[in-house]
């Protein structure tokens, strides 16, 4: 028999009641709070900085919040974005300045979902933020840069969540099954390590999901009989499917053969064996493996492996993942059938992998070097003034249409990133890219 106070809460969701209430509780995103980290850093100087937090759902965003605002002495504001605007900005506002001007307590203002804000309500937040009336912290699961107006992101710093990691998930799981007083203590439960495998897999790293198919399970568990001897009292594959409404990977605990099986397929279309491929794509659907993460990898598989030497090969592949999102399974199956087939018979060239890596490594080697004043626009006259656009040369002009003009920042002049192979499309890309070097080769020697 529950007490009264386990009763009393039995209303609020599992997810909610094990949410953390203080940093030591807190599991997952050690890049933000191990030692030395930007959070852990202003948690331990009491001062908070207006931040962002970017991540998927249930990776803790809102509970850092909460937390940062208990550890500093900040009155906490929440706010979602979905059901207020700025009549309710304006509120809290109000709130604050009483706050601060009568009893000295800063306010912190989480905005959840901040993303849904338009531009207009975006606004209402900056002399405030500005003012340090209050520390702003905005929740997203969208891109800052592009759902976020730039005078707010250049006042605050931008942290990136990421799903938490399996240990993480099996840690916040074990933790509500063995809490008597917020989580499922009392019910005497444990999870069958094939239970814990199939519950993280479906988690896929959100913890709020994680927690509540785990409450869904347990009540499946013990509503089986009247009575259950606590050797009974074990959730397991079955309840967790039933749960979730989904067939579960059949795959190990931590996750290797669900790695092992996609190592394969992807290993078998760089090899351009489309048998291969076929066996593991279809062992991999068979398991129950979701087709549209098997998609995702095709379409990677279709820029990192063969790129510009079948430049079709990008666009079958998102063809597929369209004719699967409107057949569904089991339909869509042959449409992933057809995408693989292609890309195993494709010619193949990393090329454009290659180039991505070396661009982005003298980028973070370099900085941000300025753009050439010739390739500027020069919307106005003060500009213009400046040399903005002067010696620029429009290619069109010219009878070959081309011309000899640095693009590239005057300490990488001459640097190379794209190196095309000599096979299939990208043999036809790297004539004519040889052909275009040396006409502009003899365009500057006439210029001497």
């Amino acid at each position: 028999m529950r007490d009264s106070k386990q009763q009393s809460t039995d209303h609020i969701p599992l997810a909610e009641r094990m949410r953390p209430e203080k940093l030591s509780d807190f599991i997952g995103q050690e890049k933000l709070l191990g030692e030395g980290r930007i959070l852990s850093s202003m948690i331990e100087s009491g001062k908070l900085s207006s931040i962002i937090l970017w991540g998927p759902p249930g990776c803790g965003k809102t509970t850092l919040a909460k937390i940062l605002a208990r550890t500093g002495g900040y009155h906490f504001a929440f706010f979602s974005a979905v059901l207020s605007g700025v009549k309710e900005v304006r509120a809290v506002v109000t709130e604050s300045r009483k706050l601060l001007e009568e009893n000295s307590i800063p306010t912190l203002f989480f905005v959840d979902e901040i993303h849904r804000f338009n531009k207009s309500q975006q606004d209402a937040f900056l002399p405030h933020v500005e003012s340090g009336l209050f520390t702003l912290i905005g929740a997203t699961t969208e891109n800052p840069s592009f759902e976020v107006i730039s005078p707010l992101l250049s006042r605050c710093r931008v942290l990136v969540l990421e799903p938490l990691k399996d240990k993480n998930l099996a840690a916040i799981i074990q933790r509500a099954l063995t809490d008597d007083d917020r989580g499922l203590g009392k019910d005497s439960l444990t999870l069958a390590p094939e239970g814990e495998s199939a519950l993280i897999g479906f988690a896929q790293g959100d913890a709020r999901m994680a927690l509540s198919t785990l409450e869904i399970s347990s009540r499946i568990c013990l509503g089986e009989k009247k009575s259950l001897t606590n050797r009974e009292r074990v959730i397991t594959e079955v309840h967790i499917e039933e749960a979730a409404q989904k067939k579960m990977l059949r795959y190990d605990q931590d996750g290797e053969e669900h790695y092992n099986l996609i190592s394969a397929l992807h290993k078998s279309l760089r090899d351009s064996d489309p048998d291969g491929a076929l066996y593991w794509l279809h062992r991999m659907l068979d398991a129950g493996e979701d087709p549209l993460y098997i998609l995702r990898r095709l379409i990677r598989f279709a820029s990192e492996d063969v790129g510009i030497s079948d430049p079709s090969a990008l666009t079958q592949t998102v063809a597929c993942r369209d004719a699967y999102q409107t057949l569904g399974l089991p339909e869509g199956r042959l449409a992933l059938t057809q995408a693989v087939v292609y890309l195993a018979t494709a010619p193949k060239s990393n090329a454009l992998y290659l180039a991505e890596k070396d661009v982005r490594r003298v980028i973070r080697k370099t900085g941000t070097l300025p753009v050439p004043l010739w390739l500027r626009n020069a919307p106005t006259k003060m500009m213009k003034s400046l040399g903005y656009g002067k010696g620029y040369r429009y290619a069109h002009d010219d009878p070959e249409g081309l011309v000899d003009q640095e693009h590239l920042p005057e300490e990488l002049k001459g640097s190379f990133f794209y190196h095309p192979t000599n096979r299939a499309y990208e043999g036809i890309v790297m004539s004519r890219l040889d052909k275009w070097r040396a006409l502009l080769a003899k365009k500057k020697h006439a210029k001497k």
